[in-house]
Order: C-alpha cells, then sequence, then structure tokens
C-alpha cells in the first residue's frame, strides 16, 4: 500500500495450499498474524488502514512453491483484490427492487448445523462453518462438488462434501474455516471463476440473481435486526439465491433457527432489513463464484466485478 508518504513493506496475506500436510501439501494452510505498522495492519485476510490514514494505491506479489518431486508447475487462474473506504451510513435508505424480482436460482441447501460437534480440530463442527457450507452449495449449483472418492475419507454420509470443504479452507493461525479468501481460492481450485469483492446494494446483487448466479455474503446483527433468522452473529457467511415479486431476499441460510436440517435452510428475509445487516459492519462483502463459461451482469461504470 502507498500514500504521499511512500510504500509500506511488503505483508504476507496467506500462505496457501490446495490441500493440507495431512494429504498432498508440503506446507500448512495458514494466515500469518502479529503483522503491524504504525500505517495499519494485516487482520486474517484484510489490510486496515489506520485512523486517519488512506491510500491511493496497492499492488499484488504471488511467490509460488513447489515440492521438489512435484510433476507439474504451479498453475495461476486468478489474482484478484478489493479495496473500500468504510464509510457507511446507518440510515442510507433500502435501494428499489429491480432485475432480480422474481427469480430464483435453484442452489441445493445444506445446514452446518448438521456438523455440530464433529470435527473437533477444525474449530469443533458446524458451529461456524457457515463459509465452507455456503460454498459447497454453490460448488454443487455449479456441478463443481467433490466426488465420492473425494470425499471418501470423510467417515459419514451427512453432506461430506461441507467436510471435504472445511478441510480445503481451514486457516490454522485464524483457527476457522471463515477465511474469505481461502473460500473463494477453494472455488477456483476446483475450476471456477472465483473472488471477493464489496457491492454496493441489493440491486446490484439483483443484477447477478438475474443473470442466473447466486452469491455468498457477509451479514452481521443481532437477533431482533433480522425477522425469522433465529439468530445472532458477529459475522455469518450465508447465500443469496432470488428475490420475490416485492423484492425481499430469498436466502439458502446454513444457519437458519438453529435447525439442523437442510430442509430449513430456505428463507425469506426482508430486504431492507438484509440490507442493512449486510452494508452495515461488513460492508457488503460478497463471494462471486462462477463457472468461466457463464456471463457476469455488466459491471458499473466503477467497476466492483468483472
Amino acid at each position: 500500500m502507498a500514500d504521499e508518504a511512500g510504500w509500506t513493506p511488503w505483508f504476507t496475506f496467506a500462505r496457501w495450499a490446495e490441500d493440507d500436510p495431512a494429504g498432498e501439501s508440503p506446507i500448512t494452510r495458514t494466515t500469518v498474524r502479529g503483522q503491524q505498522l504504525e500505517a495499519g495492519c494485516v487482520s486474517t485476510d484484510t489490510w486496515l488502514a489506520a485512523p486517519g490514514r488512506g491510500f491511493d494505491r496497492w499492488q499484488l506479489r504471488l511467490t509460488a512453491l513447489a515440492a521438489p518431486a512435484a510433476t507439474h508447475d504451479v498453475t495461476v487462474s486468478l489474482v484478484a483484490g478489493a479495496a473500500q473506504r468504510m464509510s457507511i451510513v446507518a440510515d442510507e435508505p433500502t435501494s428499489e427492487p429491480g432485475a432480480g424480482r422474481g427469480h430464483e436460482v435453484a442452489v441445493p441447501p445444506h445446514s452446518q448445523r448438521l456438523h455440530l460437534d464433529t470435527f473437533p480440530d477444525w474449530d469443533s463442527g458446524g458451529q461456524s462453518w457457515c463459509s465452507p457450507t455456503s460454498t459447497t452449495m454453490l460448488l454443487e449449483h455449479w456441478g463443481a462438488a467433490p466426488t465420492p472418492e473425494e470425499v471418501s475419507w470423510v467417515g459419514h454420509e451427512t453432506d461430506p462434501g461441507v467436510v471435504h470443504g472445511v478441510r480445503r479452507v481451514f486457516d490454522r493461525a485464524y483457527g476457522g474455516a471463515g477465511n474469505w479468501s481461502f473460500n473463494a481460492a477453494y472455488a477456483g481450485a476446483r475450476g471456477l471463476r472465483a473472488y471477493v469483492t464489496r457491492l454496493r446494494d441489493l440491486t446490484e446483487a439483483e443484477a447477478f440473481v438475474a443473470a442466473g448466479v447466486p452469491l455468498v455474503v457477509s451479514v452481521s446483527f443481532q437477533g431482533h435486526e433480522l425477522d425469522g433468522a433465529g439468530y445472532d452473529t458477529i459475522g455469518h457467511l450465508l447465500t443469496i439465491v432470488g428475490f420475490t415479486a416485492d423484492g425481499d431476499v430469498v436466502s439458502n441460510d446454513p444457519n437458519s433457527g438453529r435447525v439442523a436440517s437442510n430442509d430449513e435452510v430456505r428463507r425469506v428475509y426482508r430486504r431492507d432489513q438484509f440490507e442493512r445487516v449486510w452494508l452495515g459492519d461488513d460492508g457488503g462483502l460478497t463471494y462471486v463464484i462462477h463457472p468461466h463459461e457463464v456471463s457476469l451482469p455488466t459491471p458499473p461504470d466503477e467497476a466492483n466485478w468483472a
């Protein structure tokens, strides 16, 4: 990052590996703690500028690593980043319904609650597996889910694709499976085009749904702020799969009502409430995941997707 004072040193945002040392990876997938300067700090997968500091340039550097006996080269399909000045207006008016009204994408539902108290080494199971559960829903929708052979190690039949996803995104330093970039990289490793960005409002999300592209988004709220959710959260990932004729949000929410059932995952949330809890603390954070051959909607002039 750089401003009028010049460039900061390089920071390590992640050490990424598709597998883990128990499989075929020579390194452990992890972010790196303790990276802080007067100008700002790295918080897991995000650079946070210090109060009063602004940066007008940034660059990314990727260093590839392969084992000496590797039989193929490291390949890179996409490098992406997003920057935002976080100045959220609490009383911003709700966006008007647009192109997504009445559209719903058929996305397989999965509940993270089915995995509570399983695999304790991975953050004690489904209590915090919202991100890989949501990512798995989109992988299945796009036909990129792991095969029966790939999940044979799981040892049970309850949505083993979700457990496979957790193993492939788990961040050892963070201690969880909610690393945004790792979830996008996992989807990319399965042949999809995936990245993390921030959308401005639900009208932009509707454009994706109208194009047949469901999304994963991040929300945070108290229980009374999102009718029908049945829980509160300081950070949660769920999908946007459609919009009602009135413009309300149709979501496959992996934590719906804290009920351990895939049949309870689909929820309809009020547009005004959902937009507020999505754009507030989380700034419209969104995973865009789609096959390379599926076109995205036309981006705005100040593009936040491509």
